[in-house]
């Protein structure tokens, strides 16, 4: 066989049959995926910020990292990774996300600043920006801009509820001027979505105190001595009929012992009291993740 730059179509199949090899046939749609690891979407004040991206890719839909267009454009799926607003473990869920990513989704992992480095709402802009992003760079990780998703389990779920709500397009904080950040839906996974009730988190004995997770990203904030804090916080309370944002599925535990279902509940029943479609699956005997 002449040594060349084969396309896939010219090459000659091998034909031999050692003795006892079984052949499998394919069809070529075998999926499998590409993992691009500690991808930078943002520097705000000297802390970069990454993406960690898993690709879809195929015989017959090939991904490239090399290349700044891809051949396709499938739905994105932006996961923020919670960590109690506290330095994320951004990996933890790449191997779960992996499963997601062969029924063809692009997704991406979302690093925000943690609350030891910048308090409440950064971490919902750095969502957005991280949106904006994939976005503006679409053609080169196989995104469809108009089919772009954000989800995020615990504080992400928190973070990826408000990042459908705070439209900031037109402010300072857009670092892609021109590029929207809003999302086609919401995916809230057990979200720490509300500090409204002394057993919001039922196994944390320090409940919206400074040193709590909850006291910290407020600014290391007491939110029982300053409730308009926890309102400002607890996403139940910033929703009305006004509220611009798209569709949102709820998944929570029936046993979740690190953040009380009815954190859950009581922005399930928000959204359906102010008119905005909404989806909630109780998963019982679930506990937290």
């Amino acid at each position: 066989m002449e040594v060349k730059n084969w396309t896939y179509e010219e090459i000659p199949e091998f034909e031999g049959r050692p003795e006892s090899a079984a052949v499998i046939d394919t069809t070529g749609d075998e999926p499998g995926v590409s993992y691009l690891h500690d991808v930078e979407y943002a520097c705000i004040d000297g802390t970069p910020l990454h993406l960690q991206i898993l690709a879809p890719t195929c015989r017959n839909r090939s991904y490239s990292p090399f290349e700044e267009q891809q051949a396709f454009s499938l739905p994105c799926y932006v996961f923020v990774q919670g960590s109690a607003w506290m330095p994320q473990y951004v990996y933890g869920n790449v191997a779960n996300l992996a499963k997601l990513a062969l029924r063809g989704y692009v997704c991406a992992i979302v690093e925000y600043r943690h609350s030891g480095i910048a308090p409440f709402p950064a971490q919902i802009k750095d969502a957005r920006n991280a949106v904006r992003f994939l976005r503006k760079n679409a053609g080169k990780y196989g995104v469809d801009p108009e089919k772009i998703i954000i989800a995020g389990d615990s504080s992400g779920g928190h973070t990826s509820m408000w990042a459908g709500m705070l439209h900031d397009d037109d402010t300072p904080d857009n670092l892609f001027p021109g590029v929207s950040a809003e999302p086609s839906g919401i995916v809230n996974y057990y979200g720490s979505t509300s500090v409204m009730f002394p057993d919001s988190n039922p196994i944390q004995a320090k409940h919206c105190l400074p040193d709590s997770p909850e006291g910290m990203v407020m600014g290391g904030k007491n939110l029982l001595e300053n409730p308009e804090l926890a309102r400002q916080l607890s996403v139940e309370c910033n929703i009305d009929e006004n509220t611009a944002m798209p569709p949102v599925l709820m998944f929570h535990g029936t046993k979740d012992r690190v953040v009380n279902c009815k954190c859950s509940e009581v922005v399930y029943e928000q959204l359906k009291k102010t008119g905005h479609p909404v989806d909630f699956y109780l998963i019982k005997g679930a506990d937290h993740g």
